[in-house]
């Protein structure tokens, strides 16, 4: 990380780091979920369920194809933002900090006060245009710990926590900081969830 750092020319990058990390703020603030919602005739998706914009709360209305492409508009978000800062620019620290702007845009839209979705979708898409085989198994985790434990919050926690270690262990450690970032802002959008799960009251998946 140090040496890659060190080949950034500051005075002339920090303009284009800005840039970079605004038009992924942009890029991630879309609020997919809520746009989806709208045109497949559900209304405001912040007054259904949990109020969230995400794939998840959308799928409360019912319309499976309407939260499939949530998710993978959300995921979308991350994955071009990183990919297009890494193969402009070639130097670590663009997708890094266009994958963390993109993120911090899908939960704080500026669009909609700043209330967005919980992260989930545009991490792995983060994830995925950083490294696809860190982005897989992190999938792979979320299943094996959605199977075994029937929590899809708890699922999305123990598969962003696992996934600064995959990062770590690849050897990209400035990959590995960002992930680490962004799992610790994952766990604060699920506050409620883990609270729920500590009383018990966290609905498993696949319960009515």
């Amino acid at each position: 990380m140090l040496e890659t750092l060190a080949l950034v020319p500051w005075q002339t990058a920090w303009p284009y780091l800005l840039v970079t990390f605004f038009l992924a703020y942009l890029l991630g603030s879309i609020p997919f979920g809520l746009i989806f919602a709208w045109l497949a005739g559900a209304g405001d998706i912040r007054k259904i369920g949990s109020g969230n914009i995400g794939a998840t709360n959308v799928l409360r209305t019912g319309k499976k194809w309407t939260a499939a492409a949530t998710l993978l508009a959300d995921a979308a978000k991350g994955y071009i933002a990183v990919t297009v800062a890494g193969d402009y620019f070639g130097i670590q620290l663009f997708p890094v900090l266009a994958g963390l702007g993109a993120f911090l845009g899908h939960v704080f839209p500026v669009w909609l006060g700043f209330k967005g979705g919980k992260g989930m979708a545009t991490f792995i898409g983060v994830t995925a245009g950083l490294a696809w085989p860190i982005a897989f198994l992190t999938c792979l985790s979320w299943l094996v710990a959605a199977r075994s434990f029937r929590f899809s919050s708890l699922a999305a926690l123990i598969s962003t926590a696992a996934t600064p270690v995959f990062f770590y262990y690849l050897g990209t450690t400035l990959f590995a900081l960002l992930a680490l970032v962004l799992a610790v802002l994952i766990f604060w959008t699920h506050r409620a969830n883990i609270a729920r799960l500590r009383r018990g009251e966290e609905p498993k998946i696949g319960a009515s």
